[in-house]
């Protein structure tokens, strides 16, 4: 398993994360990796871990810091670190990937994993592509990229799903993804990103890339191996036993009850609440009770349908950290 943690916010994330992985699956029989990119022309600051009671405590709860480099994102991208740190992992060895800004609230071990059958996450919005009042839409942009790549468009389609509609088209959030090998897995991603980014179809002509491009890129290269959208039971990841909350405003605003509480749960140890206290956010928002405050603004089974209007609600209200 593998998180990518480096300086700033995701060092506490990761943090975060792992104490979650060790307390809701103890008996998780996998390594958990937290993936360091390593200082150099690609970052314009030493990107690693600079807290040293945030290594000691990774320690403690026995995640190792896996060293990377990038070679090809780094500032300009860093969504990219998901992609090149998969070179890093084992070769041949299963691995899940999370986005650091996850929480682990149930047994991971009763995931039921189809690793030959690659899979992501099907919480998503309709980010990408933004369609253009005279340009073209979503079946051509999509089959553009397919196209390019070689690969069978048709079969990619929800048939449910009406056409020009953004379901019907093959399209994940990357706040995980896994695969029965990160080797082969990372190559095909890192070809595909660096090919739409650098020498995009006719079709991207005008649509915004950042930070899209891993997400453009990612169900090409499931779709690639084999996987789908289908690939994964529901009710396990973005459910019962993972939370994407991408940020702690967001997590008390929306999340089910058992976040909430799996999240005050992981953090209430001394060991833990002496380090994570430190970010700012989780100081204000788990320790200090803001963000019981800010889920008293909405109705968690009545929320707003855009996720924009969540965080502008947040923000009116003075409760919007990051």
């Amino acid at each position: 398993m593998m998180v990518v943690g480096q300086n700033g916010r995701l060092q506490y994330e990761a943090l975060l994360f792992a104490a979650s992985l060790r307390h809701f699956t103890p008996d998780f029989q996998g390594r958990l990796f937290i993936a360091e990119p390593q200082p150099g022309p690609a970052w314009k600051h030493d990107p690693r871990i600079g807290n040293g009671d945030v290594l000691a405590l990774l320690d403690a709860l026995e995640a190792e810091i896996l060293p990377f480099e990038n070679n090809y994102f780094g500032d300009s991208y860093p969504y990219g670190n998901k992609i090149e740190a998969l070179a890093a992992l084992p070769e041949g060895e299963p691995f899940v990937f999370f986005d650091t800004d996850t929480l682990i609230t149930g047994d991971l071990m009763q995931v039921p994993f189809d690793f030959c059958h690659p899979s992501a996450s099907l919480r998503r919005e309709g980010t990408w592509p933004k369609i253009e009042l005279y340009g073209p839409g979503y079946g051509q942009i999509w089959k553009s990229l397919y196209d390019k790549f070689g690969l069978d468009y048709a079969s990619s389609l929800d048939l449910s799903q009406p056409d020009e509609y953004w379901r019907r088209y093959l399209y994940f959030n990357a706040g995980f993804f896994y695969y029965e090998c990160p080797r082969v897995f990372g190559e095909r991603f890192l070809d595909y990103a660096l090919a739409i980014r650098d020498d995009p179809p006719p079709e991207l002509i005008g649509q915004v890339m950042d930070p899209w491009l891993d997400q453009v890129a990612l169900p090409l290269v499931i779709h690639a191996l084999g996987g789908g959208r289908d690939a994964l039971p529901e009710g396990y990841l973005d459910g019962a036993v993972s939370c994407h909350y991408r940020l702690f405003p967001m997590l008390y605003a929306r999340e089910a009850d058992h976040v909430v509480a799996a999240l005050e749960e992981v953090a209430a140890p001394n060991r833990i609440k002496k380090v994570l206290k430190q970010y700012e956010p989780i100081k204000r928002m788990v320790y200090q009770n803001r963000g019981r405050k800010a889920r008293a603004l909405f109705d968690q089974t009545d929320l707003p349908r855009r996720e924009q209007a969540i965080r502008n609600r947040l923000k009116r209200e003075g409760f919007w950290m990051r």
